[in-house]
């Protein structure tokens, strides 16, 4: 069967196809994005939607499009965030998606996904290869069928434990090419920076090494790809909250988790993207 395709999350360069070089690169809006994971059931995860709408239509700001936020809840609560943030600059996301249609069971597909205007799906998270062995070939099979569904894969990557820069460059890296069919097809993603040693501690991984991975990771990726460094988009998720995005000017944004389940946290990051685009206008 086919289904429409969604909307990719970031439209390509004006005048180019994916993965050719190019002096053209979009500008770089800063990307605010939450996941639930299974922290809340349905009532509360309703009222969560219902605040963060508030706090979206209060910041006129975010119609200019300069902050991009997102929001990927549980399965069951994709209609109601859809529904919610109808008419509003905000995104609705999976958490998770098969690679592919029919006698599946209890699996999700992309298309399906792409017709109820869903337009990023969250992949290879560190829990999800931990807890349901999902392996480098199953990321490479989901991130193939949802470029292929015309969503955005989230894909999430970061080193097991501390170690240096450059060992935590060579594994994201390793990871990013072993998750992509064509490598050129890397500016369709957004990469999730999550250092697995980060993800539930109490405090996010030191800014100063975050910034230098990223800004050592864009043109190795590059190096790799034949894609424009500037064109990797790059966000830190692992125990981020209010307070990190001014320490990390080298990322695209954050990857937010079990902070901004509080409202008023996701509203307080959402004023610091606000800031940031103001101050670099």
């Amino acid at each position: 069967m086919s289904l429409p395709t969604a909307e990719p999350f970031f439209p390509l360069p004006t005048g180019s196809t994916d993965g050719e070089r190019s002096d053209a690169v979009l500008p770089r809006p800063t990307i605010i994005g939450v996941s639930t994971k299974m922290y809340m059931g349905y009532s509360a995860t309703r009222t969560w939607l219902y605040a963060i709408r508030h706090a979206v239509d209060e910041r006129t700001g975010l119609a200019a499009g300069n902050v991009r936020p997102f929001v990927i809840p549980s399965f069951p609560l994709l209609p109601s965030a859809l529904n919610s943030f109808e008419g509003t600059t905000v995104v609705t996301g999976a958490q998770n998606a098969s690679w592919q249609d029919g006698p599946v069971t209890g699996e999700v597909s992309p298309g399906l996904l792409a017709e109820m205007g869903v337009r990023i799906v969250e992949i290879g998270h560190a829990e999800r290869r931990a807890q349901f062995g999902e392996t480098d070939e199953v990321v490479r099979r989901k991130s193939t069928a949802v470029l292929a569904s015309g969503i955005t894969p989230l894909l999430c990557v970061g080193e097991p434990v501390r170690s240096s820069v450059d060992a935590a460059v060579e594994f994201v890296v390793g990871q990013v090419l072993s998750a992509l069919e064509d490598p050129a097809r890397l500016g369709s993603l957004i990469l999730a920076y999550e250092p697995v040693w980060a993800i539930g501690a109490p405090a996010p991984a030191e800014p100063a090494y975050v910034n230098d991975v990223v800004r050592a990771l864009r043109p190795a990726l590059s190096e790799r790809s034949g894609v424009l460094a500037d064109s990797v988009r790059v966000i830190y998720g692992g125990s981020a909250g209010p307070g990190l995005l001014a320490q990390l000017p080298e990322v695209d944004g954050l990857f937010l988790g079990r902070f901004a389940h509080d409202p008023a946290n996701f509203a307080a990051v959402l004023d610091e993207a606000l800031a940031r685009n103001t101050s670099a206008a």
